[in-house]
């Protein structure tokens, strides 16, 4: 049958009103057993909201200004919608801006209301129906009908799942073979997930090692005797924009490995930048030897997945961390203890938080990498700054957030009057929250537009966030990292909420802790 994005629209739309993740992966399935093999792996590019075309330099201006009528019935094909996602991600040089418009209006214009809504989602990087990898993963598997642990390997090696879709739509489980470790590949990382204290993590793991959270820039570097490549979490190629790292690998001992570490800027006290002053070098294409003698990069590696023709992959966290000391000669690698005692990892967190870092990462010594994947082997514990914010703004939900306000627009007190937008968060909200600040928020409308309702400045909501950036984005000359909400204030008035100044406070350079509330 033709594979039409109508289709995939209304997957997306079921998908959003299904909680069930058994019902989200069969839904999935149904549609993938279905399509060819390259429109299999258009229709996993557009449910995970990943064009294959990567970013296509459209945002909220262009799509508004590229408005039209829909479409009265759908006529658009997965390759149709595909080849003009390329053509607008292509254009470039005097007249791009206005050729992009051009081609998306065209494009909206064969849409319905329905596919309308969802290219928009794709176009903004917002389509949020649930379908995180994983559901999509087990619903590649379950039309192939062949168990999901080899897909999922393979997808940790690819990094790229559509490609796996196409992959295993076209070869079934004998295509898996295909994907494997291999030097200059990139594979996902391991993620961790998140404890409020060590004490959990300790719990949880017994025995454990423990490092420090560094928060540097994820790298993975590959070398095969003199040829080093240094990748990022998004397993983009930054080799050229980081000659000292390079330059560290080389000096390394072993001749072929995969590391896994972070790259972080450091002051000559051997205190850390901010997270954006690190990201500085990885953005600099131009006078890199100047950029190297200004901002130094130093790397420190905790994790081992290939070494000299074997991949490490499926040894343990023990394992893997003694042949990365024999692979760097003990060298550059993050501080690291093992314990099962509470009062020691406590120490250890607060040695890290000392030194400027963000906490600490506890991993079971029996973990296998589980790359692409929050491993339950590995906990990360960070202590959070938090602050009192009021909110000013909230824009409509997408999704299974269609018909709520859902994105807030966060202000920070003024002491000479008002408020000073400082960031913006979804995160952190139930569906009940959600519901619940739907109301109180339409109750104090001022004013919208097509996707925002201006409230008057009377809630005050407590957001947990890692860190403030200097930022020329919102109006405060700050930016939230990592902002989610904890709970809304109902005991506090607007005039008691933090002010402009103790959010800047937070963006001090110094970074040597939280300096303010912290949940330890």
């Amino acid at each position: 049958m033709q594979a039409r994005l109508a289709d995939v629209a209304l997957l997306s739309r079921q998908l959003a009103e299904t909680r069930s993740r058994n019902r989200k992966a069969e839904f999935i399935a149904a549609l993938l057993r279905t399509l060819a093999p390259p429109d299999a792996e258009r229709a996993v590019a557009f449910l995970i909201g990943t064009p294959l075309q990567g970013r296509l330099g459209v945002g909220w201006a262009t799509l508004q200004a590229a408005r039209t009528e829909p479409a009265a019935a759908p006529t658009l094909g997965l390759a149709e919608v595909d080849e003009s996602l390329s053509r607008i991600a292509g254009a470039a040089g005097a007249g791009s801006a206005a050729e992009r418009l051009r081609l998306l209006h065209a494009l909206l214009a064969c849409a319905t209301h329905d596919e309308q809504h969802f290219l928009r989602g794709l176009l903004l990087g917002e389509v949020r129906q649930g379908a995180q990898e994983g559901v999509v993963l087990e619903g590649i598997a379950r039309a192939a009908g062949i168990p999901s642990d080899g897909v999922r390997r393979a997808f940790m090696l690819a990094g790229d799942l559509p490609k796996v879709a196409r992959a295993v739509s076209q070869g079934g489980a004998a295509a898996l073979a295909a994907f494997r470790l291999t030097l200059f590949r990139p594979v996902q990382p391991m993620l961790a997930q998140s404890a409020d204290a060590v004490a959990d993590a300790i719990d949880a793991l017994g025995t454990a090692g423990l490092e420090y959270k560094l928060d540097g820039a994820r790298i993975q570097v590959h070398r095969a005797g003199g040829d080093v490549r240094v990748f990022t979490r998004q397993l983009n190629d930054v080799t050229a924009s980081v000659p000292d790292i390079v330059k560290l690998a080389q000096a390394f001992p072993a001749t072929e490995f995969v590391l896994d570490g972070e790259a972080i800027a450091l002051r000559a006290d051997g205190a850390p930048h901010a997270f954006q002053t690190t990201m500085r070098r990885f953005s600099r294409t131009l006078d890199i030897a100047q950029a190297q003698d200004e901002l130094p990069l130093h790397a420190f590696f905790f994790d081992l997945l290939h070494l000299d023709g074997q991949t490490l992959i499926d040894r343990t966290l023990a394992d893997r961390v003694a042949a990365l000391a024999d692979a760097t000669a003990g060298a550059s690698l993050v501080p690291r203890i093992v314990t099962a005692s509470e009062d020691e990892a406590r120490a250890f967190l607060r040695q890290s938080r000392a030194a400027g870092h963000e906490g600490v990462v506890a991993k079971a010594l029996d973990a296998r990498y589980e790359a692409g994947r929050r491993g339950r082997g590995w906990v990360k514990v960070k202590p959070a700054n938090t602050l009192d914010l009021v909110v000013l703004a909230a824009e409509w939900g997408h999704g299974r957030r269609t018909g709520v306000l859902s994105n807030l627009h966060l202000g920070a007190r003024d002491p000479a009057g008002g408020f000073v937008m400082v960031g913006k968060t979804f995160k952190g909200l139930t569906d009940a929250l959600l519901a619940w600040q739907t109301r109180e928020l339409l109750a104090r409308e001022v004013s919208r537009d097509a996707f925002t309702v201006h409230v008057r400045p009377e809630l005050v909501v407590e957001i947990a966030l890692n860190e403030v950036q200097a930022s020329a984005r919102y109006p405060g000359g700050v930016a939230l990292r990592f902002a989610r909400v904890k709970r809304y204030r109902p005991d506090k008035q607007p005039v008691e909420a933090d002010t402009i100044y103790a959010v800047r406070a937070l963006a001090s350079p110094a970074r040597a802790g939280p300096r303010r509330r912290v949940k330890p």
